[in-house]
């Protein structure tokens, strides 16, 4: 009897352990086109590890709350927090471009030479990760860190290149320009139809006039490239 207790409990509080655990699908892409094969992917807490297919797809176990590491030789590494309600996840990995690089991306079949000639040539504005974030304001978090994305006096988000607001009364909130022209928001901004994003302080900020000395962020969409 006291073996089957045993048994019992160990199966008891193996059961949490097992329902954690999920399949994860996904899909990789470079230059926001094309699929990228042989990729590592790796779950950081299930410790399994698979690799993509000629479509750029996968499946991996993952824990709750996981992280998958993708990692690619002449790509820039990048890790994708698992959240809870995450079946599928995609991502576009950045081209490293040098000539070493050019030979290794089509020797180890990540890309076709005749899909990488023609967006080395005619992509560029795509060779970026923009599509991984999920609005522009998450986009600004990762890419600028010393950038604070907070609550402005309107009750909406805001970014701040010099802290953050000096009262209710007066922000000291950066002025946003999206394809040349003044905005007051960047929230309908998709951070996969920009091309390009900087953000001016000092000397580049004061092309915008003395409003721009809290800052300026500066927006171009590929429409307007066209």
């Amino acid at each position: 009897m006291r073996t089957i207790a045993i048994v019992a409990a160990c199966l008891l509080f193996s059961i949490p352990s097992f329902a954690q655990t999920r399949v994860v699908k996904g899909k990789i892409t470079t230059f926001n086109k094309y699929p990228v094969q042989n990729v590592e992917i790796a779950s950081k807490k299930a410790q399994s590890t698979v690799m993509t297919d000629s479509l750029g797809q996968f499946e991996i176990v993952c824990n709750e709350k996981d992280v998958i590491m993708i990692k690619a030789k002449v790509f820039q590494a990048l890790n994708k927090r698992v959240n809870a309600d995450d079946d599928f996840i995609s991502a576009n990995l950045i081209f490293r471009n040098t000539p070493k690089n050019r030979e290794i991306a089509t020797g180890f079949g990540y890309i076709t030479h005749e899909q990488l000639t023609f967006a080395l040539a005619h992509m560029a504005d795509e060779n970026n990760d923009f599509c991984n974030y999920t609005d522009v304001f998450s986009l600004v978090k990762g890419k600028f860190p010393g950038v604070q994305v907070k609550s402005n006096s309107s009750g909406t988000e805001g970014i701040y290149v010099r802290g953050g607001q000096k009262s209710i009364y007066q922000d000291n909130e950066a002025i946003y320009v999206v394809d040349g022209i003044r905005v007051a928001d960047i929230s309908f901004v998709v951070p996969c139809e920009m091309a390009t994003i900087d953000i001016l302080k000092d000397g580049g900020a004061a092309l915008y006039g003395s409003q721009a000395a809290n800052g300026v962020v500066v927006i171009e969409t590929k429409g307007h490239r066209q």
